[in-house]
């Protein structure tokens, strides 16, 4: 869908999805079969193991990775049918893609996925970390400790954890690439452990860039806005999802298929002096609206 067709903030409707969301019932859907990409073979030869992409951004980021020649895994926990439309259209697109079916907070699940895609495709050189977890709470009196801790070990713990599997086989000019929010930035009310992770995962990157810098590997992190992704009917009370995006400067959430090519950036050589960099890519969202 071209940028001047794509949904505005007036057209989103109150909804809710079950927890967790199937991509194939949203209304509308999300963009992520990259039908506007152009690829340039930025990652050929490379292996690229990606969580939380059985949907939403992660989906197109598989796909444009795929596009520009890499090989792809990519790592899920719930749903099987958005996992397997993901291996199908990665492959329609002419790539290869491994659906590997683990849970992110366990570091010996991390490991497991990091050593199914060597075994698969014999390296790995780019992590994209990108699993996440979020639950509303009205109040802060709401916030339940099984929540909070849900939040974290997904949204920090897990990143660490594949951080740490993925680490002995990057080698220099590799790349980590984590997926941070706006709202890590400028808060949320209904979501203070969420933002309060992905402020984690700002600062987790930047760390983490410093102490790789001297063996080559590069760290960044994209912080994206408001996108139209299964997380936001299957977790956001109606009102919020009525008129999404409409705070942004651009009038319209984002699409996952337009935040994927900031992760082709950080993952490939046109990002080589690039590491401890946090990339907005938000439509407009410049202030805590």
């Amino acid at each position: 869908m071209s940028n001047e067709h794509r949904p505005r903030a007036s057209e989103f409707k109150a909804q809710t999805l079950p927890y967790p969301a199937r991509q194939g019932d949203m209304d509308p859907q999300p963009d992520t079969d990259l039908s506007n990409y152009r690829p340039a073979a930025k990652l050929e030869g490379k292996v690229a193991l990606i969580t939380g992409a059985d949907s939403g951004i992660g989906r197109a980021v598989a796909i444009a990775f795929a596009m520009e020649g890499a090989k792809v895994a990519i790592v899920y926990n719930v749903n099987d049918r958005d996992a397997e439309d993901t291996r199908l259209m990665v492959a329609a697109k002419g790539g290869e893609c491994l659906v590997l079916k683990h849970d992110v907070r366990s570091a010996s699940e991390c490991k497991a996925a990091v050593s199914a895609t060597v075994e698969r495709f014999g390296s790995l050189n780019i992590l994209v970390n990108n699993a996440a977890f979020q639950h509303v709470a009205e109040r802060f009196e709401d916030l339940t400790e099984a929540n909070l801790r849900r939040t974290f070990e997904t949204n920090i713990f897990g990143y660490v954890f594949m951080a740490q599997a993925a680490l002995p086989h990057l080698k220099p000019g590799d790349a980590i690439v984590n997926t941070g929010s706006i709202v890590g930035m400028t808060g949320l009310a209904i979501l203070i452990d969420y933002t309060a992770s992905k402020g984690a995962i700002h600062a987790f990157t930047k760390s983490l860039a410093l102490s790789l810098g001297e063996r080559g590997i590069r760290v960044n992190c994209v912080v994206p806005g408001p996108v139209w992704t299964p997380n936001i009917p299957g977790t956001m009370p109606p009102n919020e999802v009525e008129n999404f995006g409409h705070e942004v400067a651009l009038g319209r959430p984002g699409q996952p298929e337009e935040l994927a090519p900031a992760y082709v950036l950080l993952a490939s050589s046109d990002g080589s002096f690039m590491t401890g960099a946090l990339i907005e890519v938000t439509g407009g969202r410049l202030s805590a609206a």
